[in-house]
């Protein structure tokens, strides 16, 4: 008999609880790691063994004091980061523990957008044209060479904040002037308009064992800094999924992960040429586990605890068998507490959002074209009923 694995799972955010749920249901004792402001979430407690609590879990040496005093009473086999705000941290913590998995070189390709590109780059996969900040000459000599627009980006921020359209080099000072001592922690880079994709993966044994290729309605940025309904779809077989598949297969392929789910974005510029934008080794967010498992009928939470739990057993791991329907989700802010949306009663409709102050559904079907009517028509009626616009973030909240 196999021993009982221990998972320890960080969450700087309310997220992964179904990968906490299965789990549990897989046989691991699991751990939760979570900050002291989001104790109160409605986390799966009955499937949680033990939960802890911290202030923050990204200041360090604090965390490697806390999870190696826990680690004298607790064998810990994998340390799983629940939001893109862990990733780092996990890493650093299976290297201070000497565990498998993600190391802290390798987590800085699916966080630091300067890292990601300069090995993207590296490995001959096409990037918009960027440059760091740290040298002015470097800069300015970046400046006279490519056109702007340019964007300004932190490098370690998610969800499109704290990012700066800039149309001359003089904003580009005055924002730099503004950062201050933060400066070094953002880059550079060309506004390449276009559209926008997203392929959601699952690598195990550094293969990737299932891959699904979406399209974006709107850029995520532009939903985020002007407000919108946010929607995305299932890409039919056709050059587009081809494209993007190839080039997310290259992408893991340069960055090296083992094992994990990922999120990877990817743009069509104008010019016909497909460009990488950024990876994430997590599930994706905005609901996008509920798009992806009504199109394939696989849970990539579920998937990524069945990974985490057969390696620690030296077990095979297998991925779940899928279908190939096509799905499609919108998602807005709301001017409701509760939005009602019981006048969306299509049959299609098989996932409907339960969050305060948001509207949203995943709706599927085998006929891609019945699921682009409906984002369709759903989305322009969705702008009218419950849509609410709010400033953008510069920062994750605390």
């Amino acid at each position: 008999m196999q021993p009982q694995p221990t998972i320890l799972c960080l969450a700087s955010y309310f997220k992964g609880t179904t990968f906490l749920t299965a789990a549990k249901a897989l046989g691991a004792r699991v751990l939760l790691l979570t900050r002291e402001k989001v104790a109160a979430e409605p986390w799966p407690r009955e499937q949680i063994d033990e939960v802890f609590l911290m202030p923050e879990l990204r200041r360090r040496p604090d965390i490697f004091y806390a999870v190696s005093y826990l680690a004298r009473g607790n064998r810990i086999d994998a340390i799983v980061p629940l939001d893109d705000y862990d990733v780092e941290t996990a890493a650093a913590l299976r290297e201070h523990l000497r565990l498998p998995g993600l190391g802290e070189t390798g987590a800085r390709y699916f966080r630091d957008k300067l890292a990601m590109r300069t090995q993207a780059s590296a490995a001959g996969i096409p990037v918009p044209p960027f440059t760091p900040v740290f040298s002015y000459d470097r800069l300015r000599a970046y400046m006279e060479r490519v056109p702007p627009p340019w964007v300004l980006k932190p490098r370690s921020e998610a969800g499109a904040m704290g990012i700066k359209k800039l149309y001359s080099s003089e904003e580009v000072w005055r924002w730099l002037d503004q950062l201050g001592d933060e400066q070094s922690f953002f880059h550079l880079e060309q506004f390449i308009p276009g559209e926008i994709y997203h392929v959601d993966s699952l690598v195990y044994d550094s293969r990737i064992l299932f891959a699904q290729p979406h399209k974006y309605a709107r850029p995520p940025m532009t939903v985020a800094h002007e407000g919108g309904v946010f929607v995305s779809r299932t890409l039919p077989d056709g050059e587009e999924a081809r494209a993007i598949l190839d080039l997310n297969a290259r992408l893991l392929a340069a960055f090296g992960l083992e094992r994990g789910a990922t999120h990877a974005e990817f743009i069509r510029g104008q010019d016909g040429q497909y460009y990488f934008l950024e990876v994430a080794a997590r599930v994706g967010g905005a609901n996008i586990e509920q798009l992806v498992e009504a199109a394939s009928g696989l849970n990539l939470w579920g998937e990524w605890a069945r990974m985490e739990i057969a390696y620690a057993q030296g077990q095979p791991y297998t991925v779940t068998p899928s279908r190939h329907d096509y799905a499609g989700i919108l998602v807005c802010l709301a001017r409701q507490e509760w939005p009602d949306l019981s006048g969306y009663s299509d049959p299609e409709v098989v996932y409907r959002v339960d969050k305060k102050h948001h509207a949203g559904l995943v709706v599927a079907s085998p006929d891609a074209g019945r699921v682009e009517t409906l984002l369709n028509d759903y989305a322009n009626r969705f702008a009218g009923d419950f849509l609410a616009v709010l400033p953008p973030l510069d920062k994750a909240p605390l």
